[in-house]
């Protein structure tokens, strides 16, 4: 009776015949007493123990084996009209039952619509009460062969259905032939709407042709691509993703298909751009601080160095300040800070930067022009700015600056930390000269 099948499973690999030679466990979801024991009849009629056989008589019951029991089933043998289930839907509250378990359903109808719609439901084999046992026998083999080796193929679907990650299949002209959930989750086009589509339909215009040429250059020669891309979603927002390209190479080792998985880092950019702000700019001022002050004064000096040109350091500190804060608060220190800056940043040309070094100590670095006045005037321009009085509840908050100024280049090599060591040293000069007032470093006399 079953020899076709015999001479099927003799050309099993190992592991496929080690799991066929455990006794499988078939649960029978059947309400009807003598089409149950038909059944148990058929599955043993040629060896008693060919099978473990569990009967429940409605979903509801067979949830409660599998819950009280632990019954874990190789298969599952299920009539189609049950008491609490009619139809292609008792198929699928049978999948959400026991997903990972493949279904063979029974059912008096011979009807191809019904077959197509029970396997379109996830059922795996379809079979008429009454067959020959023989037949029951091999579809129940069958689906568990079928089931065991598909399990690589239902664990990627998993995965691919279930990732985080945003996934999307193309051909090699970047047609799009399949999307994950996550996708649809990050882009906001269905799967409806993207296959068929190019990932063009992504595109944000943030990235010009020659980034686009690169890409395709890379992809076609490598066989991959790993970056980020700024794409825009359906509603129109723009978006920064983390994406990886691969390439699927057929036996010839052509390109057939690429597979992209992105996720949605737009957060994470936000957050680092937040703490790149941080990190370079004084949180009070919004001036930038001693570090990226630093590393534009040395970006200042190799330019002079190679156009020849010269520039201006600065150290600046408030007169008068301390009492601002004993008399009235740190709120009202603050708030002069922080309106003091905003003016100083007014008397500055565009290729100037001042920088908050902590308290009420400020620096500048200051493009030169060929005429030395500018330099004078500006410097004045800072000081007045600085003397006019700032309101603070009602009341005039009054400080002066005192300013050490030096040059570069010089005749003796210097780096920028002495260059601001020579104004810091040149600022105490005009505060012991009377304050309210700039100075310049000795070094200067050998300009």
């Amino acid at each position: 009776h079953d020899t076709d099948y015999m001479e099927f499973v003799m050309q099993e690999p190992t592991e496929y015949q080690a799991a066929r030679n455990r006794v499988p466990v078939v649960l029978l979801i059947e309400d009807d007493p003598g089409d149950v024991e038909l059944v148990r009849l058929q599955l043993l009629e040629r060896k008693a123990d060919a099978f473990v056989v569990i009967q429940a008589a409605s979903l509801k019951e067979a949830e409660q084996k599998i819950r009280s029991e632990q019954l874990q089933p190789d298969v599952v043998l299920l009539d189609l009209n049950l008491p609490d289930s009619t139809g292609t839907q008792t198929v699928r509250l049978c999948r959400n039952l026991i997903p990972d378990v493949p279904v063979v359903v029974l059912t008096g109808l011979d009807d191809y619509q019904a077959t197509q719609m029970a396997i379109e439901a996830g059922a795996e084999d379809f079979l008429t009460k009454g067959s020959e046992g023989s037949l029951l026998r091999k579809a129940i083999r069958y689906a568990l062969l079928r089931h065991e080796r598909d399990t690589s193929e239902r664990l990627a679907l998993t995965v691919f259905q279930h990732a985080r990650e945003g996934i999307m299949i193309t051909d090699d002209n970047a047609v799009i032939l399949e999307v994950n959930e996550a996708f649809t989750r990050i882009t906001g086009y269905t799967r409806e709407e993207a296959l068929g589509q190019k990932p063009s339909l992504l595109s944000s215009g943030h990235h010009d042709a020659t980034f686009y040429e690169d890409f395709w250059r890379i992809l076609k020669e490598e066989g991959g691509w790993q970056g980020e891309l700024w794409n825009r979603r359906k509603s129109g927002e723009v978006f920064v993703e983390s994406m990886t390209i691969s390439g699927v190479r057929d036996a010839g080792g052509s390109i057939r298909q690429y597979v992209c998985l992105f996720t949605d880092i737009t957060e994470q950019k936000a957050q680092q751009s937040q703490l790149e702000h941080l990190a370079h700019f004084d949180a009070l001022t919004r001036l930038p601080n001693r570090v990226l002050f630093s590393y534009r004064l040395n970006q200042s000096m190799a330019y002079a160095r190679r156009h020849n040109s010269s520039l201006a350091v600065a150290f600046l500190d408030l007169d008068g300040f301390k009492p601002v804060n004993d008399n009235h608060g740190h709120a009202a220190g603050d708030y002069l800070l922080q309106q003091l800056a905003d003016r100083m940043s007014e008397c500055l040309r565009d290729e100037d930067t001042l920088a908050r070094f902590g308290g009420d100590e400020f620096a500048l670095v200051l493009e030169l022009q060929p005429d030395h006045p500018s330099l004078e005037k500006l410097l004045e321009r800072l000081q007045l700015a600085i003397s006019e009085p700032v309101i603070w509840e009602g009341k005039p908050l009054l400080v002066t600056a005192s300013i050490g100024v030096t040059f570069f280049p010089q005749q003796q090599d210097v780096d920028a930390q002495q260059l601001l060591d020579q104004a810091d040293e040149a600022m105490y000069e005009a505060k012991k000269a009377g304050k309210n007032r700039y100075a310049l470093h000795s070094s200067s006399n050998q300009r």
